[in-house]
């Protein structure tokens, strides 16, 4: 069974700011169901096309002999996400395939994460394929540079004796400072902000 690439549903508005959204599936397909599951998973990604932010999506095995398949699909942002899997459309489509296939896994994913994640069509070239890893870690490096240094700076004027404390409260307070301020504010805005370098054709 080779996976399914689909053209883009006509887009409302994207959010401001808002990032695609990458869910990936993984389902355990019985060999004698496959041609049952093929035209299961065909009707849905049909369905999701008519929806409004859908971007595409793949349908890939890891090797011929195995039984775990693993769906990615992705949308433009979270809210146009949430309107097609709360939809009654989809609802309906997943009691159809109840009996056909076992979901052993479903991970939703944004901004880098979700450059890690990437299937192949027929032909072989990838729904999205993940920039290369330098230009990953440079666009991290970007994000984590001014935000390490504009905080050791502001602890270091603001905070009495600071730099005399002991390394290991230092790091573990710079950690639990700093990790939910780049996942959650500066490695969305890099990722945003650095998207046409990131995703340009290597050479």
């Amino acid at each position: 069974m080779s996976p399914e690439e689909t053209r883009n549903a006509p887009e409302r508005p994207q959010a401001s700011g808002a990032l695609p959204v990458t869910v990936s599936i993984t389902r355990i397909v019985q060999p004698e169901r496959i041609p049952e599951v093929t035209r299961w998973v065909q009707a849905g990604v049909n369905l999701a096309n008519r929806y409004p932010g859908f971007l595409g999506s793949g349908w890939v095995r890891s090797h011929g002999a195995s039984e775990e398949w693993h769906m990615l699909y992705r949308f433009a942002d979270r809210e146009l996400l949430d309107e097609w899997e709360q939809s009654s459309e989809r609802q309906t489509w997943l009691a159809e395939g109840r009996d056909l296939v076992v979901e052993s896994r479903v991970v939703k994913r944004t901004g880098i994460e979700g450059w890690f994640d990437s299937a192949e069509n027929g032909a072989g070239s990838a729904i999205q394929a993940p920039p290369p890893r330098w230009k990953q870690a440079t666009s991290i490096w970007v994000g984590f540079f001014p935000v390490n240094l504009a905080f050791t700076y502001a602890t270091t004027l603001l905070i009495p004796g600071w730099t005399g404390l002991a390394i290991l409260p230092r790091v573990l307070i710079t950690t639990l400072t700093l990790t939910p301020i780049m996942a959650y504010w500066v490695l969305p805005l890099a990722t945003r902000v650095l998207r046409p370098w990131l995703n340009a054709p290597r050479r």
